[in-house]
Formats: C-alpha cells, structure tokens, sequence
C-alpha cells in the first residue's frame, strides 16, 4: 500500500492551565501500568491510534483552541505516571506494590501539535498515517503527556487531527466520550464541567465500599479459578514461526449479517454471539467441552464512569461448559456468562496477580475483545449472510517473538463489515489452523442462520483440514505475503 502523501507546514503550540494534582493509580490504569512493565522502554504496544475529524470549515486557531478545551477539561491527558516518593528499586519492577506509583495531574504545560498538508490526499487516510507515525514510539509515562497530536489540512483548512494516545490515559470509551464532546468545543459551546474524574475513581475504590466490591469480584474468581485447567492444549508445542506469535484478520460482510440476526432472534448481544462462537471454536480445538477466557470488559456500565476520560478497562474471566444442543443453546448460556463476567470484572489488580498464585496452576492464556463502539454494522452491505460469504477475505497483520496469549480473539472498529482477528501462539496453533478458526466462526454463524448447527458436530463443521484451499489459499498463506496487509490493519495492535 502506498503511503498517502503529506506536507508538513510546521508546528503549533497549545497551553493549557486547570487544577492538577496527585493521586493512586485507578485499579484500571494499574491493570495497564503492570502489564506495560514487562516491555522494553520504548515499546509501543500499548500506544492507541485515533483520527478525529473537522466538520465545517474552523480556521487552524479554532482547532486548537478546542484541542486546548479537550485537554483541559480531561485530567487524564495530562497525566504522567512516576514512583511515588517513598517507591524502592525505582519503580521498575512489574511485581512492585502497586502504591509504589501514583499519577500526577499537570496543573499547566503545553503541547506541541505538528500541522500538515494532505497535498491533494484523503484527510483521514493522511491522518491515519501520520497518527501511525506518532505512535511508532513509546511514551515516557513519567515525562511526557499521554498525548501526541498533529493536524492535517486540506484548501488551506484543517480537516482532521491525528492523535497517537497512551493506553494509561484512555480506553475505546474515553474515545467515544472526547468525540462526543469535540463539535461542542469547535462551537464554543459551554459544556457542563467533568464530575467524575480518575483521580475520583481513585479515591472511590479505596473507600469502604470500593474495596467491598473488589473483594466480592476477588472471591468470584477465586470459586471459577479452581475448575480451570492447568494448560489450554493437552498437546506439547511443536516448532513455531520465528516470530512465534502471528495474528492475522478476516473481514466478513456474512459474519456482520448472520451475527444480527441470531442476536435478534435468540434475544442476546452480538457481542455474545461472537464471543459465544471463538469460545466455541476454541473447544473444537482444544477437543475440550469447557472454554475459558478472559473477556475484556470495558467497566463502563457505572454511570459516574461513562463520561470518564480515562482507562477503565480490565480482564473478565468468562467461562463456558457447552451444553448439548446446537449452538443456539451455546449462545444463550454464553450471553448468561457474559453478563457475569460483566459484573466480575472491577478489581485490584495485583491482588488477583496474589489470588492466581494462591489458587495454583490455571491457564488463562485465551483471551476474547469487542472493541466496537456500535452493537451492530450500520454500514453493511445488505443481503443474505450466505450471499455474503463471496466477500470475505482473510490476511495477514502482523507477527511478534512475545505475547502473553496463546489464542486472542478481537473485533475492530469498523461499520461497514465484520472485523474480527485472532492472535495464536504458533508453537500450539499453526498459522494454517488460525485461518481455519476464523473462517470457521463464519460458517458456525451463517449456518445456524438457515440451520441448528449441532455442537457435537462442530469440528467436522466448522473446521475442515487446513490444507483446504477455502481456508488458507497460496495468495493469503504464501510465505511471500506474510509481511503485506492494510495498512490501517497493520499498524493495529490491541484495541480496548
């Protein structure tokens, strides 16, 4: 793919003064921060692409008087995160106590916002790339703000921002929430203060009844622990891919339209049916009746937390015995368990690091993510899911040598179709077999449409030989081809 063509004009420069301060770690930014500590310095795994565009016509000084507006209103944005004054060793080990660190809120700075030209490009595809340039760096979480920003122009206008974010200042709803917010502040449009910052969600779970709760979700996890397998495959590794873990994507029109239809007719989420369909999958592979996963919860449900501008989310742990029946029955007891973990899912994190070690062997090392914004696919092409199939495609996204996840399942963001990949760790899952998983989550989904799919029956159905040119063509799986893909695709690591 051709980069887009851009030509930087300059720099600006905003400032921003509101009130600052110090506070503990939210349990979400904890979550965050100790998986971050794993990482070289200067990783950028956990940085967080967005382009956010300009409607009208705002001259340059508008836009930036409303970035100024965002980031003043959000204290997240202009948080760092340090050792606190009496932390040991620096604050540098992963398994430190987690008030060894706080977040320091800047009462007053600046930053410095790059201006480009799309030079006859799409403003959005220019500014796709330039917040995939921006991001291509790790941020120092002690040093720097948690924001880097550039505006791209078009006939002399601007007419989208290109932001690369860190993942301890915001999540994909912090993102909906600044969005929602972004045409008011270009308007000048008063907007009522911010009432629940993290700093007071900070204080919330360290009060009484914030701890309560995460003892409540700690002694959930504690009963579910002890009925999880010790591995995920009975089988040893074989030889894996250098890198060894690969994650590769498919887009399915069919999947978006089967998915809608079975969450209408059984009365569940479509994030249900897709989780309901990898847990599935996952059994098929595994040759196990019971999948477990740690499903990614978004803990917005609180209402002082859905304005939040923050990280909120955490680790679930879901679990699914398959029943027997057809999938259909799967789906509704995955939709129970989901709602479940939902509610499991707020906790002190490094006190469930001390429950899993208590609890003994249990590998959670398969994890599911819905990181849509939209419970359905507005833009999707119509027709019969079956009808569809003709449009899917599969590819390749990206490889790594480490990531702490044997099978990872992830939607993306996208309106018009059906984003979903999945990661696997190749010494337990060849990247034959991934292919064959996702495009069997298509064929369980667009047949239970037409059919009861029998769960008895799902390996023969879902999951032919991977040699089957249906789920691995030469074009796709070629080693040539390995290294290509979207580039918006590409740059994508782990939306949450």
């Amino acid at each position: 793919m051709t980069a887009p063509a851009l030509v930087r004009l300059g720099s600006e420069t905003v400032e921003f003064a509101a009130d600052g301060g110090e506070a503990p770690l939210t349990w979400g930014q904890r979550a965050i921060w100790r998986i971050t500590r794993w990482l070289d310095d200067g990783d950028p795994y956990f940085n967080m692409t967005w382009v956010l565009p300009v409607a009208g016509k705002p001259d340059l000084p508008t836009v930036l008087r409303a970035l100024t507006g965002l980031i003043t209103r959000h204290e997240s944005l202009r948080t760092t995160i340090s050792p606190s004054a009496g932390a040991a060793g620096g604050g540098t080990d992963p398994g430190a106590p987690p008030d060894d660190f706080v977040q320091r809120i800047a009462a007053r700075g600046r930053l410095t916002v790059g201006v480009f030209d799309a030079a006859g490009g799409r403003p959005r595809e220019v500014a796709a790339a330039v917040a995939a340039e921006l991001a291509a760096k790790g941020f120092d979480y002690g040093g720097e703000l948690p924001v880097r920003c550039a505006v791209v122009t078009a006939d002399g206008r601007p007419r989208a921002l290109a932001f690369a974010l860190s993942h301890l200042a915001v999540d994909a709803g912090a993102l909906d929430v600044m969005a929602a917010q972004w045409r008011p502040l270009l308007t000048g449009e008063r907007l009522p203060p911010v009432a629940w910052q993290p700093r007071d969600q900070a204080a919330h779970e360290q009060s009484a009844a914030g701890r309560a709760r995460g003892e409540r979700t700690l002694r959930h996890w504690s009963s579910v622990l002890r009925d999880v397998p010790a591995t995920l495959f009975d089988h040893p590794p074989g030889t894996p891919e250098d890198p060894r873990f690969v994650r590769i994507g498919m887009e399915s029109a069919a999947v978006a339209a089967a998915t809608e239809t079975l969450a209408a007719r059984w009365s569940v989420s479509t994030t249900s049916v897709l989780l309901s369909a990898a847990a599935a999958l996952l059994t098929a592979v595994t040759g196990r009746r019971k999948a477990v996963m740690q499903f990614i919860v978004g803990n917005r449900h609180d209402a002082r937390l859905r304005d939040m501008v923050g990280t909120a989310v955490q680790d679930g742990l879901f679990t699914l015995d398959l029943p027997d029946g057809t999938f259909a029955d799967a789906a509704r007891a995955g939709h129970r368990q989901a709602l479940i973990t939902y509610r499991h899912a707020h906790y002190e994190p490094y006190a469930m690091m001390r429950l899993r070690d208590e609890v003994g062997p249990a590998d959670l090392s398969a994890y599911f993510n819905d990181v849509r914004t939209v419970p359905t696919w507005p833009n999707r092409p119509r027709g019969e899911p079956a009808e569809l199939t003709g449009r899917t495609r599969t590819f390749f996204v990206g490889a790594w040598s480490e990531v702490d996840a044997k099978v990872f399942f992830a939607t993306g963001p996208a309106t018009h179709t059906c984003q979903l990949y999945l990661l696997t760790d190749t010494a337990y899952l060849p990247r034959p077999t991934a292919y064959a998983m996702l495009r069997g989550v298509e064929t369980l989904l667009v047949r239970s449409v037409t059919e009861d799919v029998p769960l008895d029956r799902l390996r023969e159905i879902c999951l032919p030989e991977p040699s089957s040119p249906e789920i691995c063509s030469p074009a796709v799986c070629s080693p040539e081809n390995w290294g290509r893909g979207d580039l918006a695709l590409a740059i994508e690591k782990e939306l949450t």
